[in-house]
């Protein structure tokens, strides 16, 4: 691990569409990127989505044959094509 490398869980690819709802900025549907034991990579295209680091939201995976758990999670980080969401241990 580099002297820059923050991560502590190790990050698999995983491409699936996932539903993230915000209180204020609404719903979306975006594909994520990698998962891991601690959150989630989504990818933002061209959709009107900017949170603030530390927003909540809640996050439901698509497609599956029966409906997904609604999982609560935070925005922990930005970059030019999405958004770190980590699992929040305290949502309820």
């Amino acid at each position: 691990m580099s002297g820059t490398e923050r991560r502590e869980h190790i990050r698999t690819a995983m491409s699936a569409k996932v539903k993230v709802v915000h209180g204020e900025l609404g719903e979306f549907v975006f594909s994520t990127r990698d998962i891991s034991d601690g959150g989630v990579f989504v990818v933002v295209d061209s959709e009107p989505f900017a949170p603030e680091i530390g927003d909540r939201v809640t996050v439901q995976v698509q497609g599956l044959p029966v409906p997904a758990p609604t999982l609560q999670m935070v925005v922990v980080r930005k970059t030019n094509d999405g958004y770190g969401l980590q699992f929040d241990e305290n949502g309820d």
